[in-house]
């Protein structure tokens, strides 16, 4: 593990402000250490030589001086850590989700090596690792950086003071001071595979949690919820016994941490001894060494029982900034503007998944004309989806290239309406579901959009009509109220361009036949790409493709294109 990711100060501006009032705090730390062991050697030192309390007065002022002045900046130090902390915090987990929604959904299935480094498999690992894992960032920054700060100075200082007072043994303490970073790094390259199999099991577990609670209906259906419940023991389980082992090795850790530093000291020590009882040294010197012996150990010390602490807020942030790292679509293509039409070209278009042997896309090539309607019909698995993920662009292709190739994905995307086959819907009201085609429309656009999708007669009977919440992912909303949610979307888009995803899926036939009519309404005067395995859509189509197994075969013109819509 590094003792600092430079990375932060990229994606985390607050940590530059941290690094330096860390460095500061350090510095006025080391200095109070020094004072406190100089006045405390002469208090003592002149009352071991008769010395009265009134001549020591002044010593003890400062004394008690040196050890305020020690706690405040303690507690300024772990107050500006723990700011510093939560600000990056912050900074962090806005990163993190403006990145995610640049990269698109389609990131989450890897679709290069350099994406397929950093990305987690779903998103309750990524809900745990902006929340959970982020978190545990608090021990890193105001445990285990400034301990390493102190771990820096102090031992320096700590040899400067102790060889001008006594040449002998600031050696001992220099030759023995090497052997803790030396466990430190050994132990640490024990505990950082540990840490990260700890990481990944919660991840799991985080990611399956997620996936039984949004499909306990379904399970409870199919009699599946007690084998998930079985799963949900075993990764915990797992996670449980891996957290133990990390607590084993950092216990074990401690021990040997605390057992070199004593030893250590223990040796400066009886050097010391026998040479103050042979009159070799002077009893203030003796007595300066002895009480700085151990400050030079202790950050030390400290640092290796700090670096098990603030391991598994390292190992989360460090996920975050590989994934901030990854290149989103935009930085990977061009910055050129292409006139805007509505036509679509894809030239020998390969896309490949990790992990799988078959391409999911083979060598497609494709031409859709301003205002054709294409209708790709195939089974299950043979392609269809990827190919709406690469006009979406939610996929990159590893070969071939595309007609958009030199328009940025922010613009290309506003040539788009897209009705996918199970429409999300999030946890607002029904206009704000719509307003996600246009966020700029107004109630009376919104209502418009609404009319022509068919909704407007449904939304009305809900208790506040427009304004009525309707749940995650519109669980209050039958399957056909949900499609025409996510029609609405796209009427309000009122985009060239239009892509749909097996409209009439999952629908009983009177709610089918509604949203063909509608459909068909949403469809004239756009360009078309609808993706089905129902061959009734073939009778709107100009021409008809057939995908299976990732390729495609386009066959011949049925009737004349449209009109483009203006």
């Amino acid at each position: 593990m590094k003792p600092f990711d430079p990375r932060l100060l990229t994606h985390a501006g607050a940590a530059r402000v941290f690094l330096a009032g860390t460095v500061l705090f350090g510095l006025v730390t080391t200095g109070l250490v020094l004072a406190q062991a100089v006045l405390l050697a002469r208090i003592l030192a002149g009352a071991f030589h008769g010395k009265g309390v009134a001549s020591l007065a002044s010593a003890f002022v400062l004394l008690l001086v040196v050890v305020a002045g020690r706690a405040l900046a303690a507690y300024g130090a772990e107050a500006m850590a723990l700011r510093a902390a939560s600000v990056v915090k912050s900074q962090l987990r806005r990163a993190l989700v403006r990145h995610v929604l640049r990269l698109g959904p389609g990131w989450m299935d890897a679709p290069d090596e350099r994406a397929a480094e950093a990305t987690v498999s779903g998103p309750g690992e990524l809900a745990t690792l902006a929340t959970r894992g982020l978190d545990s960032l608090d021990a890193y920054f105001a445990r285990y950086l400034p301990q390493l700060v102190l771990a820096c100075l102090t031992p320096l200082a700590v040899l400067a003071v102790v060889g001008g007072a006594d040449p002998l043994s600031a050696g001992v303490i220099a030759a023995t001071l090497p052997l803790i970073p030396i466990f430190m790094i050994l132990v640490g390259l024990h505990t950082r595979a540990r840490t990260e199999r700890q990481w990944t099991l919660l991840q799991r577990l985080g990611g399956h949690f997620l996936d039984v609670v949004e499909g306990l209906p379904t399970l409870k259906v199919f009699g599946r919820a007690k084998a998930q419940a079985e799963v949900i023991r075993e990764v915990t389980g797992a996670h449980r016994r891996a957290t133990m082992r990390t607590l084993r090795v950092a216990f074990l850790s401690a021990l040997v941490l605390e057992l070199l530093s004593t030893l250590a000291v223990a040796l400066v020590a009886v050097e010391i001894g026998l040479r103050l009882l042979g009159g070799g040294v002077p009893y203030e010197t003796a007595l300066l060494v002895l009480l700085l012996a151990p400050e030079a150990y202790l950050p030390l010390r400290n640092v290796g029982a700090q670096f098990h602490a603030s391991m598994e807020g390292v190992t989360a942030a460090g996920r975050v900034l590989d994934v901030l790292d990854t290149a989103a679509p935009e930085e990977r293509t061009a910055t050129g503007h292409a006139p805007e039409d509505a036509s679509l070209r894809l030239e020998g278009v390969t896309v490949r998944y990790p992990g799988r042997d078959r391409p999911a896309l083979a060598d497609v090539s494709l031409e859709v004309g301003t205002g054709e309607r294409l209708v790709v019909i195939g089974p299950s698995g043979g392609g269809k989806s990827t190919l709406l993920a690469v006009i979406l662009r939610f996929v990159q292709p590893v070969e071939g290239r595309t007609g958009f190739d030199d328009v940025p994905v922010a613009e290309w995307r506003k040539r788009l309406s897209w009705v996918p086959q199970d429409p999300y819907l999030f946890a607002g009201s029904v206009a704000d579901n719509i307003r996600l085609g246009d966020p700029g429309a107004d109630d009376r656009a919104v209502r418009h959009a609404a009319e022509l999708a068919g909704a407007d007669a449904f939304i009305r009977r809900l208790p506040g009509g427009y304004g009525t919440p309707i749940g995650e992912r519109g669980s209050r909303l039958s399957s056909g109220e949900r499609q025409r949610i996510a029609l609405a979307r796209a009427f309000l888009r009122d985009a060239p361009l239009l892509l749909l995803d097996e409209p009439t899926a999952h629908l009983d036939g009177e709610n089918a036949q509604e949203i063909r009519a509608t459909v068909e309404r949403l469809m004239a005067g756009r360009t078309v790409v609808l993706v089905t395995h129902d061959h009734t859509w073939t009778g709107v189509a100009d021409r008809v493709a057939e995908i299976d197994d990732g390729r495609l075969v386009v066959h011949e013109r049925t009737r004349e294109p449209l009109a483009v819509a203006s």
